[in-house]
């Protein structure tokens, strides 16, 4: 047996091979067609990213821009303007953004990472870039504080220390503040690490510095020493000032917050402790949880705000996280649904010394970003205009479609509005900065996600942006088991029995086809109008694998499932032989895993209920997960495979036409002399398909996605060991649930399906209707479909299902089919326009639609006897093309030390090409029909296998899949894509005018007061300050260059102070260039003096007198 190197194979080693075996008989049928495809016109490249920050730990936001900005524990920023303007940047560390903090109206950003480092973004590009870094070597950063117009940064460290940076050089100022010096003998103790810094609202000079044990400074900067200290006895997670400086709060572990006068360092003015018991007898009420933010905004008409986070009391065990926010008398407790990362609340200015008017708090949660309306009532939220709710349940399955019929989008719209919640704040989404990008690309796209809890979203992906459009729900067609122990003994999945795991969309007739974890499939049909279906259509399979006694169908007749009826009106009442089956002993025989609900169903307009298929226990067996779907408009038909066989409905009659196991689909071509094996006993393993449990052990055969590194190379290697006695060296990597390594070939699943117009048998004169099936042992079987005439006799002759002989042998497992006509272009597969099936009023319109059945709309309609179609089949380890119908084909090996994960036929401008995402991490495309390659580039390594899960490919050069579980990553494999995305990208920032600075009014311009301004430059520039110690940080020059920060820190507002301080400076200079002239003019006579002193002294001595 081989054996496959495991790391050799992740290690992204080169997949492409020379074409092998291309000289072939046939070949020059290939050479007719000419290609236009060249590899210039391929470009890999990243466009966009959507969804939900994964794992956000930070957030910050531009008040005068609009722009939102979040950091993430993987060192990833996402920004957010106006709905449509997003941006996504990483720091190439991977280290967790701790803090965010924007140059306000600057175009800039700067943040703090955990691995002691800051860096400068400079946002005035479509794609930000760093300016600056710099790394601190021998302190460990814990906070930022950058005040509104200035250019000096406050860094706070653990040790408690206090460093200044200067933005616009990114160098350090010599200016420390020391621990010691703050508290001096204030504590006996180290205060801990410095948790907060914020300059006093009226006056710049004035530092207030929170210490984690407890200890508040109020710090001079002009004198260096501290004005006063406040202590309390419980640790501070957070502080905020009141705009006039004379208060401030401080929120503490205990659950209290604690408001200060400047002056009064005693003791706090008042403390409250906003969810405690009071108790009557004057006693401190009792503790609390942790308050672990604090916020204190003032308004002129009103009562200020407090705004908190945390701080309920013990007793509240299983209350969900809170946001508290007190205003005058009045306290709201707002319950989130996940654990609140941070908040931020908006306000009308930007200048800390005005009244601050907050009118919005946006609330980042470990999975949701909120933003509620504080002006009205009842704190209503707004709607979210973003894409974030991707991962509202686990995404198991994706698929995209490039593209478009124009019509669909308005369509799925039009029903997936009437879904929309009620009671969102009626004002407009507060984050509101940036401009759209001038997008050109104006094909429709949309992608379709299916999720762990049988949902499936519709997804307008157009123009690089995202929006949902629909929202079906494929659970509401089973009963739920209300609790735990209710559930019932047939399930095979422990949790989540409704995911999705296959998608079969067809965008021009609209028809839905899933299919489910618990072997379900269930057709849907669109519809604008509502319908209440009284009986859901059900039928059961009974798909087995045994030799000896499994049913051979009836040459032109129906076959029937036990358990199943040939009526049209297949009643779910009878349709359940749960208990009649089973046998006294117990064995499970011919029940399904999920009960279909048995009481009428209200169907809102969108996709409804067509038919439901359930495949059954088997002698105690269960039935086996779907690996393989299909459905055809035009046919009436939806097919679908597993590891056992493969069974074919027509969902028009509600009758089961074909039911075969694997091996009876070869007939007597068989290669393989497979033995007759005995159903197993024992119960399928469970296995959910969301990310639900991130380190969850994986049975050895589930196909569970693995998130552990352990269990993701033992899934490798237990799919690149299998090598069937090295016969054909074939990958018989099986997507089935549970396939043993003993088992495995006997257990040929099927695992690609595909109807098409076209030859199926060798030398056929004439186009037919046909299905193709590709296993996972390499075999693409071809099966003849004669269909009776469209209208009535459509709904009464049965649909005769024969073999063809025509058998096609390839290496690894089959994962793609298409059809080439003998211009090179895509036939696809025939299907129906959409018409509405619940019209009642005009029949005689649905019965035209009905007859008019469609052919597949290309060149081979003509049915030419000279016609040559091409039939593409893709694998893990080849692709092949064959000419039909004379069957001789060219073959190329697209990778011989790893295996394709997913793979595509599309559409490149006027060409087709193959498209490839190999396990390796490499992205290739290859041309049609002659398999040259035109692409490889070493993309991803596969690291998860979620993106293996959710890869794929589509027309115009677009690709997508799971970067993360709650995000898209879109990639174009075109070079007109690439070149044109800088225009489609919207931009960040955009020239505003900063607000004018508060009015000091007439008193207090006459008796001083109003805000204090101090000139930092003199304070912390290096002429006063000097140069800091070198070894304490270590300067990063970015890759945006010194230019892009001239750029970055002149804004609007920067121009004319920039222009001050440049002519104080040169005056400065001039003032400084005279006084050295007249000093190096003072020294000059100075010294003449004392050469002439010199020359008189020494005029009369003789040379041996000196």
């Amino acid at each position: 047996m081989k054996k496959f190197n495991i790391r050799k194979v992740l290690d992204g080693l080169t997949a492409v091979s020379s074409s092998s075996a291309a000289s072939q008989p046939g070949n020059k049928e290939n050479d007719l067609i000419p290609e236009t495809l060249q590899s210039e016109h391929f470009q890999l490249c990243k466009t966009v990213r959507h969804g939900f920050p994964y794992q956000p730990s930070s957030m910050t936001f531009d008040p005068v821009q609009k722009i939102l900005a979040i950091g993430t524990q993987s060192g990833a920023l996402r920004l957010f303007g106006r709905p449509g303007v997003e941006c996504y940047c990483q720091h190439d560390s991977g280290a967790a953004v701790i803090q965010l903090q924007f140059l306000i109206n600057e175009g800039a950003l700067v943040s703090a990472l955990a691995d002691d480092s800051i860096h400068l973004w400079n946002l005035r590009q479509k794609r930000p870039a760093i300016l600056h870094s710099l790394k601190f070597n021998r302190e460990r950063i814990t906070f930022c504080h950058l005040p509104f117009q200035s250019k000096w940064l406050y860094v706070g460290t653990e040790r408690g220390n206090i460093h200044i940076v200067n933005v616009e050089s990114f160098t350090l100022s010599g200016y420390v503040i020391m621990w010691n010096k703050a508290i001096e003998l204030s504590s006996k103790a180290h205060p801990g690490p410095v948790v907060h810094i914020s300059d006093n609202p009226m006056d710049e000079g004035k530092l207030i510095i929170g210490f984690e044990s407890g200890i508040v400074v109020l710090w001079d900067l002009k004198s260096k020493k501290a004005d006063y200290r406040y202590t309390y006895d419980e640790a501070i997670h957070s502080l905020a000032w009141h705009h006039e400086g004379k208060q401030f709060i401080c929120s503490h572990s205990d659950g209290t917050l604690t408001i200060w006068n400047v002056k009064s360092p005693g003791k706090p003015v008042q403390t409250i402790t906003p969810h405690g018991k009071q108790p009557k007898d004057g006693k401190k009420p009792e503790p609390c949880k942790p308050i672990l933010k604090v916020e204190y905004k003032t308004t002129r008409a009103g009562d200020p705000y407090m705004i908190l986070s945390g701080g309920l009391s013990y007793d509240t065990v299983g209350r969900r996280p809170c946001l508290t926010v007190m205003h005058g008398k009045s306290t709201a407790v707002l319950e989130m649904d996940h654990p609140i990362v941070d908040f931020l609340t908006l306000c009308e200015t930007p200048y800390p010394n005005d009244f601050q008017e907050p009118y919005a708090v946006v609330v980042l949660l470990e999975k949701d970003l909120v933003v509620i309306d504080l002006a009205q009532n009842g704190y209503p939220i707004f709607e979210n205009p973003y894409p974030l709710a991707i991962h509202e349940s686990p995404v198991t399955c994706c698929e995209y479609f490039a593209d478009c019929p124009v019509d669909i989008i308005p369509a799925l719209y039009s029903v997936g509005a009437r879904q929309k919640r009620q009671g969102y704040s009626k004002k407009e989404w507060p984050i509101s900065g940036g401009n759209w990008g001038l997008g050109t690309q104006s094909y429709p796209e949309i992608i379709i996600t299916g999720h762990a809890d049988g949902s499936v979203k519709f997804w307008d992906a157009s123009a690089i942006m995202l929006q949902v459009l629909y929202k079906l729900k494929t659970a509401k067609v089973f009963e739920k088991s209300r609790n735990k122990e209710d559930k019932p003994s047939t399930d095979i999945v422990d949790e989540d029995p409704f995911a999705i795991q296959i998608l079969s969309w067809c965008a021009e007739s609209r028809m839905l086809c899933v299919a489910g974890v618990s072997a379900h499939v269930i057709v849907y049909r669109f519809s604008k109008q509502e319908v209440t279906t009284e009986v859901v259509q059900l039928l059961e399979v009974r798909l087995q694998y045994e030799l000896n006694d499994a049913e051979s169908p009836d040459v032109g007749g129906e076959q029937l499932p036990a358990g199943g009826t040939s009526s049209p009106q297949t009643s779910v009442s009878h349709s359940h032989p749960s208990t009649s089956s089973s046998s006294s002993d117990g064995i499970r025989d011919n029940v399904p895993c999920l009960k279909v609900r048995s009481t009428p169903l209200k169907q809102s307009p969108g996709y409804q209920v067509e038919l439901v298929v359930q495949l059954v226990w088997v002698s105690g067996e269960p039935p086996q997960q779907i690996t393989s779907l299909a459905v055809n408009s035009s046919y009436g038909l939806v097919v679908f495979g597993n590891s056992n066989g493969l069974a074919v409905v027509d969902y028009l009659q509600k009758t089961v036409l074909l039911n075969l196991g694997t091996v009876e689909l070869y007939g007597s071509n068989d290669p393989y002399q497979r033995q007759p094996r005995s159903p197993r006993k024992s119960r399928q393993p469970s296995g959910g398909l969301g990310d639900i449990s991130e380190g969850s052990t994986t049975s050895e055969d589930r196909c569970k996605s693995p998130t552990s590194a352990k269990s993701l190379s033992r899934t490798f290697s237990r799919l690149l060991s299998s090598d069937l006695d090295g016969r054909d060296s074939s990958f018989s990597r099986s997507r089935s649930s549970s396939v043993t390594s003993i088992d495995k070939e006997a257990r040929e699943a099927i695992t690609s399906l595909h109807f098409a117009e076209t030859f199926a048998r060798k030398g056929e004169a004439v186009a037919t209707p046909s299905l193709w099936v590709g296993t996972s042992l390499g075999t693409v079987l071809a099966v003849a479909l004669s269909l009776p005439p469209p209208g009535e006799q459509r709904l009464l002759q049965p649909v005769i299902v024969s073999p063809s002989g025509t058998l096609i042998r390839l290496k690894g497992s089959i994962l793609r089919m298409a059809f080439l006509d003998s211009t090179g272009a895509i036939i696809p597969p025939s299907h129906e326009p959409w018409y509405e099936p619940n019209a009642f009023d005009d029949r005689d319109e649905r019965e035209k639609a009905r007859k008019r059945r469609p052919v597949s709309v290309s060149p081979s309609a003509s049915q030419e006897l000279s016609e040559t179609h091409y039939a593409v089949v893709c694998s893990e380890k080849q692709a092949k093309v064959l000419a039909l119908p004379s069957q001789a084909s060219v073959k190329h090996s697209i990778t011989e030390t790893s295996f394709v994960l997913r793979s595509d036929v599309v559409q490149m401008g006027s060409g087709v090409c193959v498209a490839c995402f190999c396990a390796n991490g490499h992205i290739m495309a290859l041309s049609l029909p002659s398999l040259r390659p035109l692409l490889d580039v070493n993309y991803l390594p596969l690291t998860d296998m979620r993106i293996a899960r959710t890869f794929c490919f589509s027309n115009n050069g677009q690709a997508m899949y799971l970067i993360s579980p709650t995000e898209i990553q879109r990639i174009t494999y075109s070079q007109d894509t690439c070149e044109n995305l800088q225009e489609m990208l919207g931009e960040l920032f955009t020239p505003v005018e900063t607000p004018e600075a508060p009015n000091r009014g007439f008193f207090k311009g006459l008796f001083g007061g109003g805000a204090q301004s101090l000139d930092r430059e003199e304070l912390f520039g290096e002429s006063v300050a000097g140069k800091a110690s070198r070894s304490l940080a270590q300067h990063i020059p970015g890759p945006g260059g010194i230019e892009g920060m001239k750029g970055a820190a002149s804004g609007v507002v920067g121009d004319l102070a920039r222009a001050r301080i440049a002519l104080d400076e040169r005056g400065q200079k001039l003032g400084e260039l005279e006084e050295r002239t007249a000093a190096m003019m003072a020294s000059a006579e100075s010294f003449s003096k004392h050469a002439h002193d010199m020359m008189l002294k020494c005029k009369d001595k003789k040379w041996y007198q000196f």
